[in-house]
Order: structure tokens, then C-alpha cells, then sequence
């Protein structure tokens, strides 16, 4: 009778333990709910090259801790990939132009010539070596010949990345044998976005109580990518549209017969239409306007069909906030074509950016959050 006892008591203390387990798994799973009921889901979309995720780095400076040594250190093979890629891409732009000009200003020194057919392989190996000082001394020489000058000068009819001065005007520093990386080499470093990357933040700080927290997606732009896009559409609260405006005379990496500017607006036009953001706020980020205020002074916008019917007034400044409203107006009158009546009470704003840019980047995300807290006073009936 006493072992019944004995028995009846041990299995009543493990039920004891395991109905308590249970309980505080529920608890947590309970917490977890409530606090990601109170993140909001940012969805970074755009086309490639569009600056995205520029943007992601740089909220990954503003909001969190940065970069860390280790992660700093790993951009360094990234940075000598750009670097190799892009003089591989003007020495073959500048054969490319000799041929087809029948001129003798796309053609290298015959020193340089040399030196191109060495840097064009090292450029189209999958390994690239570590940049040194006699390399760097070698792309520097190549870099500051008339041939390769008058061939980035048509940089828009090749694909020279927006990284390509900056890189080629500090060659000596970034083939130090002891290199690390600073934070402006990082966002000027171009790594193609292949997949989904997330982060987590508060513009405001994590400590403060009246900031909202964000997770913000950024997810490829290229064609190829923009299937991974649609699992991610549901639950969003703001998508954040990045569209680069000095863009208007280039065309895609992955088909060079198509505009970017115009595969920026059919891809916004599509984002807009998706039924799942019937009530998602839309940012649009009008990027890039550091590279666009000095290239629209050269460049006429009406290269571009979707802005065929622009007409300059002005010269100098005032021409390019001219020609930035009009895009802007163009934009704005594309949101509102393509946005049923049922959604046109959804929150949409337009911004200028600069993703290099620190200041700007962190105000447009304070004024982007304050935007977004207002609306969700308003729909808790609290304004």
C-alpha cells in the first residue's frame, strides 16, 4: 500500500514539472506573439543598382552596432572584386570603342596596352588576387590614361559601377598589406543581393519606449531575384521603394536593350498593384541625387522615353531641382494610376535620397518613422 503511495506521489511531482515546463513555454510563446505584433515589417524593394542595399548598410551603422572588425576585413575581397571588374570593364569598353569609332582616343599607350591585357585576366578569373602596391600602381597608371578617361566618360553605355571613381582614387591606401576596410569603403562596395537579409531596429533607439521597432527586408533586385519577393508580401507595413533617378540613360546588367528607368517604373507600377498592400504605406526614395545632380547638367532627361516630353528652363542649380520635381511628378502620377480608389486613402511618400549619405539617410528614416507612428495613432482612433 505504502509503494501505491509512493508511486501515485512520484508520478503526480513529474506531472507537477512537466505541466509547469508546459506552462512557461506557453508563456513565452505568448510573449514572442505580443512583441512581434509590435514589430513592423519594412519591405526594401527596387530594381538592381538601385541603392538598396547602400540603404541596408547604413541602417546597420545608424541604429545597431555597425560593422565589427571581422566583418569589416571580409569586405576586402569584395573591394578588390570591384576593382579588378570594373578596369577589366573599361579596358574592354575602350577596344570596344576604338573599333567601332575608328578613333584614336579610346586607344591605350602602348604601355597601357600591356598592362590592360594583364588586368582584363586577372578580371575574368573567378580568384582574384589580393591587391598590392605593384598592382595597385599598375591600375592607377591605366585609370589616369586618356584612353580609359574618354571610355568612362561613356561609362552609361557600359556597366562602370557607381563605385568606380571613389575605389580608383584611393588604390595606394586599399592595397596596404595591413588594409582594413572603413565604414565609407563598405557602402561604397558593391556586392550583388542574392536572396533574402533582414534587420532589426529602432530609429529612435532601443531604449526609448515611444519608438517603433522595425524589421526591414532587403531582398535582390536583379529579374532573376524578384521571385523570392513574394512570400515576403504578406503582414507588410511600409514598403519602401528605391528607385535610382541618375539612372535615366543607362540600361540593365542583366538585359542591356532595356532602359533602368523604365524597368523601374513597370516594376513599381507591379509592386503597387500586388492585392496584398492594399493598405501598406508606400515610401518611395528617389536615390541616388548625388549622382544625378551632376549628371542631368550633361544628360538630358528626355534620353529616356518616360521622359520624352521634358523641356529644360534653366541652368545650374535651379535646372536640377527642375528636373528632380519633374521626375518626382511623374512618379506621384504613376501611384496615382495605378492605385485603385478602394487604396487611395494608404499613406505614400516621397523622399530624396542620397543612400551615402548618413545624415540624410538617418532623417529620412526618422521622418519615415514618425510617418508610420502617426498613421498607427490614427488607426487606433487616437488622432
Amino acid at each position: 500500500m505504502g509503494l501505491l503511495c509512493s508511486k501515485n506521489s512520484h508520478y503526480t511531482e513529474a506531472d507537477t514539472e512537466e505541466n509547469a515546463q508546459t506552462a512557461e513555454i506557453e508563456r513565452r510563446i505568448e510573449q514572442e506573439t505580443k512583441a512581434e505584433k509590435h514589430i513592423q515589417k519594412l519591405l526594401l524593394l527596387g530594381a538592381g543598382e538601385s541603392g538598396k542595399s547602400t540603404i541596408f548598410k547604413q541602417i546597420k551603422l545608424l541604429f545597431q552596432t555597425g560593422f565589427d572588425e571581422a566583418e569589416l576585413k571580409s569586405y576586402v575581397s569584395v573591394i578588390d572584386a570591384n576593382i579588378y571588374q570594373t578596369i577589366k570593364i573599361l579596358c574592354d569598353g575602350s577596344k570596344e570603342f576604338a573599333q567601332n569609332d575608328d578613333s584614336t582616343k579610346y586607344v591605350l599607350s602602348s604601355e597601357n596596352k600591356v598592362i590592360g591585357e594583364k588586368l582584363s585576366e586577372i578580371g575574368s578569373r573567378l580568384d582574384y588576387p589580393r591587391l598590392n602596391r605593384e598592382l595597385a600602381e599598375e591600375i592607377g597608371n591605366l585609370w589616369k590614361d586618356s584612353a580609359i578617361q574618354e571610355t568612362y566618360a561613356r561609362g552609361n553605355e557600359l556597366q562602370v559601377p557607381d563605385c568606380t571613381h571613389y575605389f580608383m582614387e584611393n588604390l595606394l591606401r586599399l592595397s596596404d598589406a595591413n588594409y582594413v576596410p572603413t565604414k565609407e569603403d563598405v557602402l561604397y562596395a558593391r556586392v550583388r543581393t542574392t536572396g533574402v537579409v533582414e534587420i532589426q531596429f529602432s530609429p529612435v533607439g532601443e531604449n526609448k519606449k515611444s519608438g517603433e521597432v522595425y524589421r526591414l527586408f532587403d531582398v535582390g533586385g536583379q529579374r532573376n531575384e524578384r521571385r523570392k519577393w513574394i512570400h515576403l508580401f504578406e503582414g507588410v507595413t511600409a514598403v519602401i521603394f528605391c528607385a535610382a533617378i541618375n539612372e535615366y540613360d543607362q540600361t540593365l546588367f542583366e538585359d542591356e536593350q532595356k532602359n533602368r528607368m523604365m524597368e523601374t517604373k513597370e516594376l513599381f507600377d507591379w509592386v503597387l498593384k500586388q492585392p496584398c498592400f492594399e493598405k501598406t504605406s508606400f515610401m518611395l526614395f528617389l536615390n541616388k541625387f548625388d549622382v544625378f545632380e551632376k549628371k542631368v547638367l550633361k544628360v538630358p532627361l528626355n534620353v529616356c522615353e518616360w521622359f520624352k516630353d521634358y523641356q529644360p528652363v534653366s541652368t545650374g542649380k535651379q535646372e536640377i531641382e527642375h528636373a528632380y520635381e519633374f521626375i518626382k511628378k511623374k512618379f506621384e502620377e504613376l501611384y496615382f494610376q495605378s492605385t485603385a480608389p478602394a487604396r487611395v486613402d494608404r499613406v505614400f511618400k516621397v523622399y530624396r535620397t542620397t543612400a551615402l549619405d548618413q545624415k540624410v539617410v538617418k532623417k529620412t528614416f526618422k521622418l519615415v518613422d514618425e510617418t508610420l507612428r502617426r498613421r498607427n495613432l490614427f488607426e487606433a482612433g487616437l488622432l
